[in-house]
């Protein structure tokens, strides 16, 4: 984030806001883990409510702020940045709403997880471990996908986002959120199915999966981390497919 914008004293102050707001997440995180089998402390009914649907989908809203806010604050902060010309009601607007949007986003995709959450739950344990044999062989070579390559680069470079999808006002900031979370969600898309089915949403898996997403989106090498990610899943599925035993001990150790 080396641009005249990025050293905007805005942009300085919404990055180290954003920053702050991924601590309180965690701290809510880590103070009430989120689980598979445990909707952050409820257990789950035979017949789950809306309230129970409503509660998961709070707790995972709040996971997601606190995995994804890290890696996404370059981009808001230099958002920020550009807007410098704004009057300050209006940068406030403008970057509220492009990070709103992009946390809704997030937010929504717990729904489909909830419901794939009640399906696992509804299966055996051997069928279980078939299924996360294939969920770990899949996000592996999805790692190698253009779709994955595509997406990651969008998230790597932030100054080229904006540039080619810059939109001018307030809408143009909710579009732009929206926009930078489908790219998002499409780069990690398939380290967080891993999550809920061989990790079930551990605390362990959550940490791990957020250093991955940090490390893929951040370092200098993002693009080769993910590919050693994507060798190590799908090593990890084939060892689970030969002795499924292994799908339980992932779900342990999580």
């Amino acid at each position: 984030m080396n641009t005249p914008a990025s050293r905007d004293p805005a942009a300085l102050t919404t990055y180290a806001a954003v920053l702050a707001l991924a601590i309180v997440a965690w701290v809510a995180v880590l103070r009430s883990p989120m689980e598979g089998g445990d909707m952050a402390g409820m257990q789950m009914a035979m017949a789950p409510t809306p309230a129970d649907a409503a509660a998961y989908v709070l707790a995972w809203a709040v996971m997601m702020a606190a995995m994804m806010l890290p890696s996404a604050a370059p981009m808001i902060a230099l958002y920020a940045g550009t807007q410098r010309t704004a009057r300050p009601v209006g940068r406030i607007a403008a970057v509220t709403g492009f990070a709103l949007m992009y946390l809704l986003l997030w937010a929504v995709t717990g729904v489909p997880i909830y419901l794939a959450s009640l399906a696992l739950m509804a299966v055996g344990a051997r069928t279980l471990s078939y299924v996360t044999a294939s969920v770990l062989v899949v996000a592996g070579l999805f790692q190698f996908s253009r779709l994955k390559q595509v997406c990651l680069r969008h998230c790597r470079t932030p100054l080229g986002f904006l540039l080619g999808h810059w939109r001018p006002g307030w809408r143009g900031a909710l579009a732009m959120g929206v926009t930078h979370a489908w790219y998002c969600i499409g780069c990690c898309w398939a380290l967080m199915v891993v999550l809920v089915v061989a990790g079930a949403m551990g605390l362990r898996w959550v940490l791990l999966i957020a250093c991955v997403v940090a490390a893929e989106k951040l370092l200098p090498g993002g693009e080769s981390v993910a590919r050693v990610i994507g060798v190590a899943l799908a090593l990890l599925g084939l060892g689970v497919a030969v002795d499924p035993r292994l799908a339980a001990l992932l779900r342990i150790a999580g």
